[in-house]
């Protein structure tokens, strides 16, 4: 135990050393992926949900292939699921709320 005492400062250099590019890379993406809209893509993203559902009105999407289905399905299966996951995250359990 006294061993890996004194080996923990050389092992944390080692750690940081190795992870710094990485946690950078990821902080990179992280600042423009996780940022909240701006002001100027809210009427954008607003334009592009009435496309959507003016394409659902008029079943475009009869004409999509299957690469573009098996896309949108694996999408809106990631967003279902992250939507859940932070239900069970604010509830505190996987199983109803504490009343």
């Amino acid at each position: 135990m006294a061993a890996l005492i004194k080996k923990a400062p050389a092992l944390f250099a080692t750690a940081k050393e190795l992870a710094t590019p990485k946690l950078n890379l990821f902080w990179r993406y992280a600042k423009v992926e996780l940022a909240p809209p701006s002001p100027g893509e809210i009427p954008v993203a607003i334009a592009d949900l009435s496309t959507k559902l003016a394409n659902v009105q008029k079943q475009t999407f009869r004409n999509w292939t299957v690469n573009q289905t098996v896309l949108n399905l694996v999408v809106g299966t990631e967003v279902f699921c992250w939507f859940f996951i932070g239900e069970c995250i604010g509830k505190g359990s996987f199983v109803g709320y504490q009343v």
